[in-house]
C-alpha cells in the first residue's frame, strides 16, 4: 500500500469523534478514561474482525459462523488459566503474562483446528453462493454452541482478570485500566502483522494475487487452494484470540457470547468496508469509542448509537470508508 495513495479522511474520524465529543463530557481526565476505554474495546474488537475481514476480502466467503471460534476460544482460555491459578493471583504483569500469553496461543490453536473443519465440512461445498454460506455458516454456529455446552455447561463461566492486570495506572489525573492498556497494545501488534503480511511478504503478494488472478498464479505452480485454506485457519485464530481478549475485557464467558458480538463485528465490517483490514480498524475504533461516549453522555441511546454511526457513515461513504482491500 503506497502511503501517497492512501485516502486519509477516513483516517481522521476518529480523532474527529474524540474531540468532538470532548465539550459534552467537559472533565478532561473522565474523557481521557473514556477514551482510552474505547480505544480499548475498538482494538479487541477490530481483533475479533480481522479473521472475518480476511476471510471475506481474500476469500468471498460470507461466515456468519464466525462467533464460534470467538466463544472457543474464551471458554479454552478459562480452562488454561483456571490451571495456572499460581500465575494469574501473582501481584507481577511479567507471571500474569507467562499465563495469559499460554492460554491466547492454545485458544488460537484450537480454535484454528477447529477453523480447518470448519472449512473442510461446512464452507468448502458452498463456495461461491453467498445465500447458501450465510445459512449454512449460521447452523455451523448453532452446531458449535451446543458442543460447548456439552464439554463447558450451558452456564456462565467467570473468567476474572489476573492480579497484576486489575486496577488503574494514572495518567495525569485520569485513571485508566491496567488490561485496558494491555489490549490496545495486542490491537495494535496485530494490525501491524497483518498489514505486513499482506502487503510486505511473499505470502500476502501471492493471496492478493490470487484473489485477483487465480489462474495464473496456478500456472505459475503455486497452490492457491492451500493459501486461501490457511487465510481461513488464521481468521478462525484471530478470532479465538479475539475471544480471550473479550472473555478477559467482560471477565466472564457464555456459549452465546460468539453470537452476541457477531452484530458489532458486521457493523464494522461494514463500516470499514468489506474486506478492509484498515478499514475495520478504523471502523472498530469508532464503534468502540461511540459505545463508551454514548454510554456516559447518553446510556439509553447506547444500543443505538453504533448503528446510527453506520448510517452515517454510509450516507457519506455507501461502501464503507475504504471499499477496496488495503
Amino acid at each position: 500500500m503506497n502511503l501517497r495513495e492512501l485516502d486519509w479522511k477516513p483516517l481522521a474520524l476518529v480523532p474527529l469523534l474524540a474531540l468532538a465529543v470532548l465539550p459534552f463530557i467537559g472533565s478532561a481526565s473522565t474523557w481521557v478514561t473514556l477514551t482510552v476505554a474505547g480505544l480499548a474495546m475498538g482494538m479487541i474488537i477490530f481483533i475479533i474482525a480481522s479473521g472475518l475481514t480476511l476471510v471475506f476480502g481474500l476469500m468471498d466467503v460470507l461466515n456468519f459462523g464466525h462467533g464460534v471460534f470467538i466463544a472457543l476460544g474464551a471458554f479454552v482460555a478459562t480452562s488454561v488459566l483456571g490451571a495456572m491459578g499460581d500465575y494469574t493471583a501473582s501481584q507481577s504483569l511479567l507471571t500474569n503474562l507467562l499465563a495469559v500469553f499460554p492460554a491466547m496461543v492454545v485458544a488460537m490453536l484450537v480454535a484454528g483446528a477447529v477453523g480447518l473443519a470448519f472449512e473442510r465440512f461446512i464452507v468448502r461445498p458452498v463456495y461461491g453462493n453467498h445465500l447458501k454460506q450465510i445459512l449454512i455458516t449460521m447452523g455451523g454456529m448453532i452446531i458449535g454452541e451446543e458442543l460447548i455446552k456439552v464439554i463447558w455447561g450451558p452456564l456462565q463461566i467467570p473468567l476474572p482478570l489476573p492480579q497484576g492486570m486489575r486496577g488503574t495506572v494514572l495518567l495525569g489525573d485520569a485513571a485508566v485500566e491496567r488490561y485496558r492498556l494491555l489490549a490496545v497494545i495486542v490491537g495494535v501488534a496485530v494490525f501491524a502483522i497483518l498489514l505486513w503480511t499482506l502487503t510486505r511478504t511473499k505470502i500476502g503478494l501471492l493471496i492478493r494475487a490470487g484473489v485477483q488472478d487465480r489462474e495464473m498464479v496456478e500456472s505459475l505452480g503455486y497452490r492457491i487452494r492451500v493459501l486461501f485454506i490457511g487465510v481461513f485457519v488464521v481468521g478462525s485464530a484471530l478470532a479465538g484470540l479475539g475471544g480471550v481478549m473479550w472473555g478477559l475485557y467482560q471477565q466472564n464467558v457464555v456459549p452465546q457470547m460468539g453470537a452476541q458480538v457477531n452484530v458489532l463485528i458486521f457493523i464494522v465490517l461494514i463500516i470499514g468496508g468489506l474486506g478492509s483490514t484498515t478499514g475495520a480498524l478504523i471502523g472498530a475504533l469508532l464503534v468502540g469509542l461511540m459505545a463508551n461516549y454514548t454510554g456516559f453522555l447518553v446510556p439509553k441511546a447506547a444500543l443505538f448509537s453504533n448503528i446510527a454511526l453506520m448510517m452515517a457513515i454510509l450516507l457519506w461513504r455507501p461502501q464503507g470508508v475504504y471499499a477496496l482491500s488495503k
